[in-house]
């Protein structure tokens, strides 16, 4: 009997990315088949085809992705036709952190898109455990960046209350872009993004935000300490960098917090006179990583809320739409990006 077939993006080393057909996957009792309609390209995606790889090859990657399940194995047949999202972390469920519904922090956990196929591909067959249904009015480009947005409310939840609060940003990706949006609406007096490209300031102050620094252009601790008399409440690092660790601790308050979000991609360095000030700000530093999904805590259900008040405009932070088949062309338009051309998320549409 032939196998049917199906399109996918899949990795065979690094710089070896290649469209293909290859076998659809089977569904298992309590999985379904999804057919993907949208994927967002992460900035890890771009790592693993240009620089670090993923754990085996060949692999379909691709861990921010939404479709309509068109099959089900017996298990779970309540969502044959739902419109989903997929939570893309396998948690074991049998180690300490899983038992108390700490997921994202458990110690043998799968992951679609790196440790295991993902969404780089017409379907996949996922976890019933791992879905979200996504309400009508949600398109499904918007529902592909659930998992950027969810990222982006959990490292919210580390800074604690935000009415009356100061922020200010280092790195504004999407999920740096996300942070400010719900900064936004959830009464944080003043928000200042700090980047490093008149693209981005540019593109910031388009949709709405006017204190954006470029810190090619200006000292952003000496501006943002002037405009904020003193320091900020809450610093967010989502760039993963010693440079802007530094920056954050150093524009902190006495008593602020300072959210560790970004993925190093080298060791993180502190010289003694910002780490002296960790201690005599008496700083609280929290770090975050993924995001909640579970009965306890649930942050994909908050993105689902924050987009259904208009809190969150997640149209308005897609830059660029591709085909699977130009997979090769999306991932060489982020990396050799041009002079000028700002990417904040782009995404594959099936």
């Amino acid at each position: 009997m032939t196998m049917a077939k199906m399109k996918a993006c899949v990795l065979h080393n690094i710089r070896d990315l290649r469209v293909e057909q290859v076998d659809m996957p089977e569904v298992g009792p309590k999985q379904v088949l999804v057919r993907i309609h949208a994927a967002g390209i992460c900035g890890s995606d771009v790592e693993r085809v240009y620089t670090k790889g993923t754990y085996h090859y060949p692999t379909i990657i691709g861990h921010e992705f939404a479709g309509e399940v068109v099959d089900t194995g017996a298990d779970a047949k309540r969502w044959l036709g739902k419109r989903v999202t997929v939570f893309p972390l396998v948690p074991c469920m049998k180690c300490e952190q899983c038992r108390i519904g700490n997921y994202a922090q458990c110690s043998h956990y799968n992951y679609y898109g790196s440790r295991c196929d993902g969404g780089f591909a017409e379907y996949l067959a996922v976890n019933a455990w791992n879905l979200l249904e996504i309400q009508d009015s949600i398109s499904y480009r918007e529902a592909a960046m659930f998992e950027p947005a969810a990222v982006a409310i959990s490292a919210l939840e580390q800074a604690g209350t935000l009415m009356g609060k100061s922020i200010v940003i280092f790195g504004i990706g999407a999920i740096g872009l996300i942070i400010a949006q719900v900064a936004r609406g959830c009464g944080c007096k003043d928000i200042i993004l700090v980047c490093r490209s008149r693209e981005k300031k540019d593109f910031a102050m388009k949709i709405g935000f006017t204190d954006v620094v470029d810190s090619t252009e200006k000292n952003a601790g000496e501006y943002i300490t002037q405009m904020l008399n003193g320091g900020t409440d809450i610093a967010v690092e989502g760039c993963g960098t010693s440079e802007t660790l530094a920056g954050a601790i150093r524009v902190a308050a006495p008593s602020g917090t300072v959210v560790c979000l970004g993925n190093p991609k080298e060791d993180i360095w502190l010289p003694r006179d910002i780490y002296w000030e960790i201690l005599r700000k008496q700083l609280v530093m929290k770090g975050t990583w993924n995001s909640t999904f579970g009965i306890r805590s649930n942050s994909w259900d908050i993105v689902q809320q924050l987009i259904e008040r208009k809190i969150l405009n997640l149209e308005t932070l897609i830059t660029g739409t591709y085909r699977f088949e130009n997979a090769q062309k999306a991932f060489d338009d982020i990396f050799y990006r041009k002079k000028g051309q700002v990417n904040i998320k782009s995404m594959f549409m099936n």
